[in-house]
This record gives C-alpha cells, structure tokens and sequence, in this order.
C-alpha cells in the first residue's frame, strides 16, 4: 500500500489464489475493478450473488465484505484516493458514480464484449503504472473517469419518484455508516462524520431527504442518532481510556475543547470531568 499512500493511486492483478473469505477494514480509498469468480458481496444493506464477470465499486464510508467461494477468482483492481482524482469536473462524475452515489449498482454484470473491453482498460492502467510516461498519473485519471462513464451508460435511468423502501434502504446506509465510525481507538483517526450534512454529503444524498428517511423510518432525528453516539463514545473513552480530555474531543471531531465540553453538558448535564471522576 505504499504507493497508494505516497501517489494516491495503485493497480494490481488479482491472480493469486485468495482466501475464500475477506472483509474489508476502514480505509480513505475508493475501489473498482473487474472480477471474475464465484462470491458474495455485501454492500451497505444489499447482498449481490455473483458468479460471473462483473464491474464493481466500494466507496470507503459504506460497510462492505466479501466471501469468495472459491479460491479460483481473477481480475483487476485499481485503488485511488479522492485528491487522486481530483478537479471539479472529474469530482461531480465522482459524486454521481456508483463510487458515492447510493442509488447506483455497486455490482454490474458484463456481457462478453463488455468484459473483454473492460479487461483492456485495466490492462492499460496496468500498463501506464509501470511505465515511465512523463503524464501517467492523468493518463491514469482519464482511464478512470472512462470506466466510470461506461459503469453510468449501464444505470437505468431515474425516474424522480421516490419509494418508500429507498426511505429505509437509506436510513440502514446511514446507520451503518454511523456505527461504523466507532468505537475509536486511536486519536490519530478522528471523527470524520459529526453532523447530518456530513453524512449527506457522504451518502451523496440530499440533506433533507436523509433527514426526512431517518426520521419516517426510525422515529428519531438524524442529528438526534449521531448525538446519542458521540456522546456514547465520550462517556466510554472517559471512563476506560487514559486520554486527557482535550484528546478525547479532537478525537470526536471537535475542534477545541470547550466546545466539546459545553455540548456533552448541554446533552448529558454533566462535565465530562465529571463522569471521569466516576473512573476513579
């Protein structure tokens, strides 16, 4: 993952027989690739059965895994970081992408004609990654926003209604998103999402639809869910971590700690000095 670190961007072959099982960890990266085998994805609250060749997509905030049922699974798979990709244009073809967008198919099956020109992509990427061309990283960048454009020409196209189940297929991204950034056990990794429209913009979905979704479906705010978390988290790391308390509010994403004390009063009515005391 070195290179991923330092250039933002990594490609490799998936040749090697891999362990029939294999769950994803929390990363910063987005991934795509073009896989052939026998498996099973989950993807937020979705399970897609696959055995045949298929195009897919994992953004880093939606909870995903995957069990291989097989050791006999090839393909590629590119990885890439946001400020890899970044520019204004190629960001919005991001953000309406399969990559962030959640009413978009993670999981798309090819034809053999597709996967044979799919193939020649990654093979390119494969290609320009090794080599010494002086523009390879935007080379690599075009052959991004082109697989991406070509995953696009597949989506059906939105109709503008809304169901009710997309009110509660969103709520469960939300609230696996939610769970996911917790517990925290390091106070290099902060917080990264503390309000609704943080989680909007991650969701890629209009603030007020995942606020109007969270409330129909579980009853309560979204602010409300992400308070009771944090505020959760900040009583657990008081009471069984040693960390000073200005530590444990950079940690949930606050930038000073005043503010973290006055919003853990305001919501619990007591300091987090306070509860600490209780450790003792």
């Amino acid at each position: 993952m070195e290179d991923l670190k330092l250039k933002g961007f990594k490609i490799h072959e998936m040749s090697k027989p891999a362990d029939p099982s294999f769950a994803h960890g929390r990363r910063d990266f987005y991934k795509m690739g073009l896989v052939t085998g026998n498996m099973t994805v989950y993807y937020g609250d979705k399970k897609y059965e696959i055995n045949d060749t298929v195009l897919f997509f994992i953004n880093p905030n939606i909870p995903h895994s995957v069990v291989r049922h097989s050791k006999e699974t090839t393909g590629h798979a590119c990885l890439f970081t946001e400020v890899f990709f970044a520019g204004r244009e190629r960001t919005e073809i991001l953000k309406s992408s399969p990559l962030c967008n959640a009413d978009k198919n993670p999981v798309i099956l090819l034809n053999k004609e597709e996967a044979v020109f799919m193939a020649g992509l990654f093979q390119k990427m494969q290609s320009v990654y090794r080599g010494n061309y002086d523009h390879k990283d935007e080379l690599l960048r075009n052959c991004i926003e082109l697989i991406i454009h070509e995953a696009l020409s597949t989506q059906p196209p939105q109709n503008g209604l809304q169901y009710k189940n997309a009110a509660t297929r969103i709520t469960n991204l939300f609230m696996d998103l939610l769970e996911r950034q917790f517990p925290i056990d390091s106070t290099a990794r902060p917080l990264k999402l503390r309000t609704a429209r943080d989680f909007a913009v991650s969701l890629s979905v209009h603030i007020n639809y995942l606020n109007r979704s969270v409330k129909e479906v579980s009853g309560k705010p979204t602010s409300v869910h992400i308070a009771e978390h944090i505020v959760a988290e900040a009583k657990s790391l008081l009471l069984y971590t040693d960390w000073s308390v200005a530590d444990i509010a950079y940690s949930l994403g606050f930038e000073y700690p005043t503010y973290f004390n006055n919003y853990f009063k305001r919501l619990t009515g007591v300091t987090p000095k306070m509860i600490r005391k209780e450790k003792i």
